[in-house]
């Protein structure tokens, strides 16, 4: 995975509630196992008719907005399990997704796959929606080191919680196998302390 610490950009709202996992990579995408290729049908049948035309009012398809950071509405990643939608979302470009609940399921899947995802208050999550609104080129500053989001344009700061070892794994770009492999000579000195 790519290392993770701090992350200044712009970013594309999509002011939408109870979004699913099936709305984030519908079902009949899900044929492969390996995590490239999904970004193209991210949002597919919001972003594109049935003729396969971009839908222009979707907020994927608006020049006005673009950035590695997805705001979205509350309660993103519901509905089932599937780590697909964490694949379609990095793959497509996102590196954060800021909303004021994530899915627990969506939300680990999120973590296991370097998408930093951050809750903030619904009144926080309005005030950033505002923000982008009002400036599609309003800056954020994502600071996973101090666990911090800062939008300097209307002078918004907000301290987030993460895991402690997940934040480690997102610092160096670990997966779990990568986490114990950089442990290795740890785990070897235990098992040469409890074989003697």
């Amino acid at each position: 995975m790519e290392k993770f610490t701090r992350l200044e950009q712009t970013a594309i709202p999509l002011d939408i509630e109870n979004v699913d996992t099936d709305q984030i990579i519908p079902a009949r995408f899900l044929k492969s196992t390996d995590r490239v290729g999904f970004g193209k049908n991210l949002f597919r049948d919001w972003r594109y008719d049935k003729n396969d035309k971009p839908i222009a009012d979707f907020v994927l398809n608006n020049p006005t907005f673009a950035g590695p950071i997805l705001v979205a509405g509350n309660n993103f990643g519901c509905g089932s399990s599937r780590e697909h939608a964490a694949w379609a979302l990095t793959d497509y470009g996102f590196k954060v997704v800021i909303s004021s609940f994530f899915a627990d399921i969506f939300k680990g899947n999120a973590l296991n796959n370097g998408l930093l995802p951050i809750q903030v208050s619904d009144s926080q999550l309005q005030k950033i929606f505002k923000a982008i609104t009002k400036n599609s080129n309003c800056e954020f500053i994502i600071d996973l080191m101090g666990q911090y989001i800062e939008v300097p344009s209307i002078g918004l700061h907000i301290d987030f919680e993460i895991n402690s070892y997940k934040k480690t794994c997102l610092i160096n770009g670990y997966d779990d196998i990568d986490y114990l492999i950089s442990n290795r000579h740890k785990i070897e000195e235990f098992e040469r302390k409890r074989n003697a």
